[in-house]
Formats: C-alpha cells, sequence, structure tokens
C-alpha cells in the first residue's frame, strides 16, 4: 500500500493536491483511475514478452536464451508435414521490437533454406510478408504453430527475397520443390542447428566427384621428385 501511494506521489498533480489537503477528494475522482491505466498501459508490452516466452518455453519448442535480455532468442523449427520441407530442421533466430505485440517480431533463418519470401544469404524473412500475417492477437507460440508454417506451405513468389527461388516456383513446381529438398538434406539437419551458415569459398562450390576430380588432377600433375 505504501508504495502505491508513494507511486501516485510522485505525480506532481497529485503532490500537489495533497499538500492542499485534497487527496480525499482525488482518490474519488477518475484521475487516480487514469493514473494506475497509464501505469499498466506502460508496463504492459513487457510483461507481454515475459507470458509469451514464459509460454514458448513450457511448449515442445526448444528455446535457447541470446546474451541476458528477453528480446533475442533461437528457437528450433521443423518443417510442416504435406511441404517439401518436412524432415528439415532449422535454427530460428527472433527479436522482439520495443512495441511488441503491436509491432511484429523479426525472424530469421540461421541454417540455409531454399525459399522465395527468405534471404539465402542472410536467412531474413521479407517483411511485407510477417506484416500481412501479424495480429497482435498473436503471439510466439502461434508463430511458429501458424505464422511460420503457414509460409512455408504457401511461399509468395510474387514478392521474393530470393528471385532464384521464386521464378524456379513459377516456372517448375517440382523443379522447385527438388531444389528444397536438396537444401533440407545439405543444411538442415539435425546436427545442422549447432553452428551458423559461413560463407562458401569457391572450393566448397565443388560436388564430391568435382574435388575428386581436382584431387587426381593435383596428384597427376606433380612432378617425381
Amino acid at each position: 500500500m505504501k508504495s502505491w501511494i508513494h507511486s501516485l506521489m510522485s505525480e506532481p498533480l497529485l503532490r500537489v493536491a495533497f499538500l492542499c489537503e485534497e487527496i480525499p477528494f482525488l482518490f474519488s475522482s477518475h484521475l487516480v483511475s487514469s493514473f494506475l491505466k497509464k501505469k499498466k498501459k506502460m508496463s504492459s508490452p513487457s510483461k507481454r514478452r515475459e507470458m509469451d516466452l514464459m509460454k514458448l518455453m513450457m511448449s515442445d519448442y526448444k528455446v535457447e536464451m541470446i546474451n541476458d535480455g528477453m528480446q533475442e532468442f533461437y528457437v528450433e523449427f521443423n518443417g510442416p508435414k504435406d511441404s517439401p520441407y518436412h524432415g528439415g530442421v532449422w535454427k530460428i533466430r527472433v527479436e522482439l521490437p520495443d512495441a511488441y505485440p503491436y509491432k511484429s517480431p523479426s525472424i530469421g533463418f540461421i541454417n540455409k533454406i531454399y525459399h522465395p519470401n527468405v534471404d539465402e544469404m542472410s536467412g531474413s524473412v521479407c517483411l511485407d510478408v510477417i506484416n500481412q500475417t501479424w495480429s497482435p492477437m498473436f503471439d510466439l507460440v502461434n508463430v511458429f504453430e501458424v505464422f511460420l508454417p503457414q509460409l512455408l506451405l504457401y511461399p509468395n513468389p510474387s514478392d521474393p527475397l530470393n528471385g532464384e527461388a521464386a521464378a524456379l516456383m513459377m516456372r517448375d513446381r517440382t523443379s522447385y520443390e527438388q531444389r528444397v529438398k536438396e537444401f533440407c538434406e545439405k543444411y538442415a539437419k539435425p546436427e545442422d542447428i549447432g553452428a551458423a551458415p559461413e560463407e562458401k569459398s569457391s572450393d566448397e562450390e565443388l560436388s564430391d566427384d568435382e574435388y575428386a576430380a581436382s584431387d587426381d588432377e593435383e596428384i597427376a600433375g606433380k612432378a617425381d621428385p
């Protein structure tokens, strides 16, 4: 009770009223009610973040915090069934803005994914796609149970971050899905979750057969000692 009154007394108008011995009137007025609503509104975004993050941690999703704050973390996400992404597993980086849940979270794939609306190199998800879907009614569990599955099930090639994937999807859906599965096999196995993707060197662009061929040529080209 004392701390509540102390908080009220921090407001200049209430402090003046108290000195004028009009605090009983103010307590019966709408001023105190408005003050409390304002305080509640100011603290609600941070409380909402805490509640949503706690709910996510209590779900079946594996959450890994970044630093000591509650606004950046990783979540393990599995590709939805009935999609070419099924069987793949991704480490998703989530950043919550100060205005969350009124502003959508930023979402990025750490290990690579082949998708028209995901940048292949950075893993960032197209902001337009997020904002078109996002509502304050969503929470973090909804992001991984609704938003991301819908994104992978129904790509939008008309608003691409990966132009190659978008063009291939519109031109040849079968080849697109085969390419998706190749990426899943190469970059989205459970053991790929532990490390962030690295920039490819020119050697990494070579296939296994090309590696073998280049090694043979190098050995054959060496002069005898």
